[in-house]
């Protein structure tokens, strides 16, 4: 077994390399999600002896503010910090790999403003720890982003026609990220960063069905967008059955509904002789409150007239 003080792997690429502090934020980060994910399972569950939510004064505050506060301590220590140690950085990497796993596992609140943790919608908070994971590991074992670019050619002869070469390769694989990105191929745009082949693929290759690319392409093409829809059935959906299966293995069931983002279609689903009687509750307030209105008018009509014989016989006519 090859050991650090032997000059093994570890000691060789993340040490040697200087990416302890990136190797020390991925273990806190996946450790942080790790025991955040067993936490909220066990108050979920309401095991007695695991403590509960913290809500003091009744207002529940989310994990996601302690990430917050966990991020700004060690990112504002990094900045004040004049020339830190790799020992320092590890540590303060340590704290931010902490708070970055609170503040993904909530990504989906703060995306929707609103609490969807359980519901189906909270299922964008585990994709993003895992994009999160799967980026950090592939820098740790070696691959850069836009590898394409040989970044050590150019830094030997700086040259203005090699900076254009290298502005236009990186214009260019930036440009098919993002359009395999806006097919709605996420992992193959972000995973096409360090491997551009698969960026050309993605930005080839029939769009995702519901894709801002196929609402803009795909309006006039309806076979385009039947075949998009055929390859994304056949294809892809066993792939994302079985990722969320994965998923619920280690982050729990998200079955509860989302009432807010339901309510609308609810409204529109009940019986049409609901909406009668609604509309007939409604004329009849206005026709009573028509009546009411008239027999007011007729009420002060009737002191005028009585006023004015009063002030008659009173003057003696």
């Amino acid at each position: 077994m090859v050991t650090l003080a032997q000059g093994g792997w570890f000691h060789r690429e993340i040490v040697g390399t200087g990416l302890l502090p990136l190797f020390v934020f991925l273990c806190s980060f996946i450790v942080g999600f790790g025991f955040i994910r067993l936490s909220v399972r066990m108050i979920r569950a309401q095991v007695r002896w695991w403590p509960g939510n913290i809500k003091p004064g009744g207002l529940h505050i989310h994990h996601v503010v302690f990430g917050v506060v966990f991020m700004l301590i060690s990112g504002v220590a990094l900045i004040l910090v004049t020339d830190p140690s790799d020992t320092v950085k590890s540590v303060l990497a340590g704290i931010f790999g902490v708070g970055a796993a609170l503040v993904l596992d909530e990504f989906a609140l703060i995306l929707h403003l609103r609490d969807v943790y359980w519901t189906e919608a909270g299922r964008t908070s585990v994709d993003a720890v895992f994009v999160a994971i799967a980026l950090c590991a592939l820098v740790l074992l070696g691959f850069r982003p836009v590898s394409v670019i040989d970044w050590s050619g150019y830094q030997a002869d700086p040259s203005a026609g090699n900076a254009l070469l290298l502005g236009g390769v990186l214009v260019l694989t930036l440009g098919l990220a993002v359009i395999t990105l806006l097919k709605g191929k996420v992992w193959t745009g972000l995973l096409g960063l360090f491997f551009v082949p698969l960026l050309v693929i993605g930005a080839v290759r029939l769009s995702r069905p519901e894709a801002p690319w196929a609402r803009w392409r795909y309006r006039d093409k309806p076979k385009r967008l039947a075949r998009a829809a055929r390859r994304d059935e056949r294809w892809r959906h066993p792939v994302i059955t079985a990722k969320i299966k994965f998923q619920e293995f280690l982050s729990g069931r998200h079955d509860l509904p989302d009432i807010l983002h339901e309510l609308p279609e609810k409204l529109h689903e009940l019986p049409e002789r609901w909406h009668h009687r609604h509309d007939r509750e409604q004329r009849r307030d206005r026709e009573q409150r028509h009546d009411r209105e008239q027999r007011h008018d007729r009420e002060q009509r009737r002191g005028g007239r009585h006023e004015h014989r009063w002030d008659d016989r009173r003057d003696g006519r």
